[in-house]
């Protein structure tokens, strides 16, 4: 029973508490605060005739201008008392022109790219080509770049178990190349960057690049349909080079690359049938004329390429301000 009459005296406390405390003033109607010469608070005065509402010069103005408002600034610190003139300012021409999207993190625009990357073949299940290779770019501008790139492929072609396994035991199987070299110059374009957040707060920059050009490539047919008699030679032929890729920046200067390229050309592969008869005495088969097919094969190298680039210089500056 006593804790009943305790909460209920309790109750009845808070409902006679006064709620002024509370209340916030209005922010249109803030109180209005006079300083003597000391710093102290004095009560505010009318103002005589004469004296303007907030002067901080016995004519009304400001030294600025007509600023309501600015009087009591100067009155506590003159040397805080604004000195611009409004009515000058106010006239002064804007210029409304704004920049809304931040600047580009990693400017490409006279700048070299140097890349090396290595490739393989995506699109021939019988023969790899892998390759290093390295590629040189100049921007002309900060979208548009010339270029060289080369693969090096000799020694590294490896024709698939299947394929070599099958022409053996049943000189059945499918012609196949390899390759030495190949080199183009191209042309780059980058239609669109951006920028991603990983590994927590950190910012990566990135863009797409396509590309397209011409070169030469050095081919041979491997000789599978008749291995004991022929034998072929490296010949450079015309190629042309499509592609596309992703570079990812870690700074201004360091980016890794990744590139699908399709090296196109006009490749001669091996005949699969063995010439039978004489010739001068020597069998047909030991001519090197009836060796290859006798049309060429429109052939695809796409080519997965994986590198990183160094772009020099390291450093540049904005031709327009911050």
């Amino acid at each position: 029973m006593n804790q009943v009459r305790v909460g209920l005296l309790v109750a009845a406390a808070l409902l006679a508490m006064p709620l002024t405390a509370a209340a916030q003033p209005k922010k249109d109607q803030p109180k209005e605060i006079n300083l003597d010469e000391e710093g102290g608070e004095k009560p505010a005065e009318a103002p005589t005739e004469g004296e303007g509402a907030g002067t901080g010069e016995g004519e009304g103005e400001t030294p600025g201008g007509e600023g309501e408002g600015l009087g009591d600034i100067c009155k506590i610190d003159p040397s805080a008392c604004p000195s611009i003139n409004m009515d000058e300012a106010a006239k002064r021409d804007i210029n409304a022109e704004m920049y809304a999207v931040q600047q580009i993190y990693a400017l490409r625009r006279f700048r070299f790219e140097i890349t090396p990357y290595f490739g393989i073949t995506m699109n021939d299940q019988f023969v790899a080509h892998p390759a290093p290779g390295l590629g040189l770019n100049f921007y002309i501008t900060n979208v548009l770049a010339v270029g060289v790139n080369g693969n090096f492929y000799a020694a590294l072609n490896s024709p698939s178990n299947f394929n070599f396994q099958t022409s053996r035991a049943a000189r059945v199987g499918i012609p196949i190349t390899e390759y030495a070299w190949n080199a183009n110059a191209n042309f780059s374009y980058v239609p669109a960057y951006g920028k991603f957040a990983g590994f927590g707060d950190f910012i990566f920059h990135y863009d797409f690049y396509v590309l397209g050009g011409v070169g030469a490539i050095a081919t041979r047919p491997i000789a599978v349909v008749d291995p004991d008699n022929r034998t072929f030679e490296f010949k450079p032929r015309l190629s042309f080079h499509v592609g596309g890729g992703l570079r990812i920046f870690f700074n201004r200067w360091f980016a890794v690359v990744a590139e699908l390229s399709d090296y196109i050309f006009f490749d001669e592969l091996e005949n699969p049938g063995i010439a039978s008869g004489l010739v001068n005495g020597k069998p047909r088969a030991q001519d090197p004329t009836t060796w290859t097919a006798p049309e060429t094969s429109f052939t695809n190298n796409v080519q997965a390429q994986v590198g990183f680039s160094v772009f020099l210089p390291f450093s540049w500056e904005y031709r327009l301000p911050k």
